[in-house]
């Protein structure tokens, strides 16, 4: 990396920064953290997503920690579909990713028009602080997410907590499964990332046994 490149990376990174704790102070709830993600984080949320894949649509973009990796994982910028409520966040998205989609609303509130010329995608990556959410919103964002995923697609979560933020009789309800893919323990602070998909479906066999 040249050294211009990494002196402008950093200077994004104490601007992402600043940005992040005046949206965190305004609506903690919805931000649901003081600092933004780490690298260590972004690379981790975005370790199993391949650029063949497809599109990938992601929830609560916030400064774009996670675009920005994703990009750099070798996903076209026209490919991400970028859903984001807040109105200090969505400015900076759309001058830093012109050519991603951005959709300035709530997750949990998406239509199926919203989202109409989004092709199934490969995965959706989410930094939504679901651990602030109630079970009806969590759900609705959870629904959507999946009902947006192609074959084999994945939602991506990260959490602060000890176990999934997504609660089990949501997985059970929807078919889904969460496993955790990994830890950022370099974060501030450290950060479980989950995989949560599709269970397969039982065979005929085993259903009437």
């Amino acid at each position: 990396m040249k050294q211009t490149e990494m002196i402008s990376r950093a200077l994004n990174g104490v601007t992402d920064a600043l940005m992040f704790i005046r949206a965190g102070l305004a609506k903690p709830r919805q931000v649901g953290a003081l600092l933004p993600s780490g690298a260590a984080l972004a690379r981790l949320i975005t370790s199993e997503i391949r650029p063949s894949g497809g599109g990938v649509i992601e929830f609560g973009p916030g400064t774009g920690v996670f675009t920005r990796a994703l990009i750099d994982r070798g996903i076209r910028e026209e490919d991400l579909t970028l859903v984001e409520a807040s109105e200090h966040f969505a400015p900076i998205l759309r001058r830093c990713f012109p050519a991603a989609r951005l959709l300035q609303c709530d997750a949990a509130r998406l239509t199926a028009s919203d989202l109409l010329s989004v092709q199934p995608v490969c995965a959706v990556v989410s930094g939504l602080p679901l651990l602030n959410m109630p079970f009806r919103k969590v759900f609705a964002i959870v629904a959507t997410a999946f009902g947006h995923l192609g074959a084999g697609g994945a939602l991506y979560q990260f959490t602060y907590g000890r176990r999934c933020p997504i609660p089990r009789p949501i997985l059970d309800r929807l078919g889904l499964k969460a496993v955790p893919i990994g830890r950022a323990v370099r974060n501030v602070p450290p950060a479980t990332v989950y995989r949560i998909s599709r269970r397969a479906p039982l065979r005929a066999g085993m259903r009437g046994s």
